[in-house]
């Protein structure tokens, strides 16, 4: 439900473009859209994630622009503008507090070595910036109709294939079944 919370914004925002043509009425339903996402995510969960926050503050700064201006290619550059962002919150993130913002969103749910933890982050950040990389050359090259489907399905699927690659990478640093059956045998005995 939650990753459907998340796409439903720029999901309306492809109709509304569908449908009209016009990505500045696009725009102008984007940004209330996107209100709304937050709004209810507060509601639901009783708080709201950094990402969220930002994408928030960037879609109303420029599609805010886009709807004043009439002009469409201020909310082209939001992708990569978010994107870039990320890009440096991973690769400062280990200067505060140690340790990389894979390893603290994900370790809860896994222990991988140090070495593994930094690899992941630095992967994540060439990602983000090679995101914000792609939609530039979309936008720039090719026609407003293409970038608006690459932003929904283009980017999601991109994502989609990097986590998949990056599962992959895990799988090789979990530890197997007998590994595991071992460390289990040995915490037993310990108590």
């Amino acid at each position: 439900m939650k990753m459907l919370i998340d796409f439903l914004p720029i999901a309306i925002f492809v109709l509304v473009y569908q449908m009209t043509k016009d990505i500045v009425l696009a725009t102008a339903v984007l940004i209330p859209a996107t209100i709304a996402q937050v709004l209810f995510t507060w509601w639901r969960w009783r708080k709201v994630e950094k990402m969220h926050l930002v994408t928030l503050a960037l879609v109303v700064l420029l599609g805010g622009a886009t709807v004043i201006l009439g002009d469409g290619d201020f909310i082209k550059w939001k992708p990569t503008v978010v994107n870039w962002l990320f890009a440096v919150a991973f690769l400062l993130s280990p200067l505060f507090g140690g340790k990389s913002l894979i390893q603290r969103m994900m370790e809860k749910n896994m222990t991988l070595p140090a070495p593994v933890w930094m690899r992941l982050n630095l992967a994540w950040v060439v990602f983000f910036l090679a995101m914000g990389a792609i939609n530039i050359a979309v936008f720039m090259h090719f026609s407003e109709e293409v970038w608006v489907n690459f932003k929904l399905f283009g980017m999601m699927g991109l994502t989609i294939l990097f986590i998949l690659i990056q599962g992959v990478y895990l799988a090789r640093h979990m530890p197997g079944e007998d590994e595991a059956i071992r460390d289990t045998s040995t915490d037993t005995k310990e108590k």
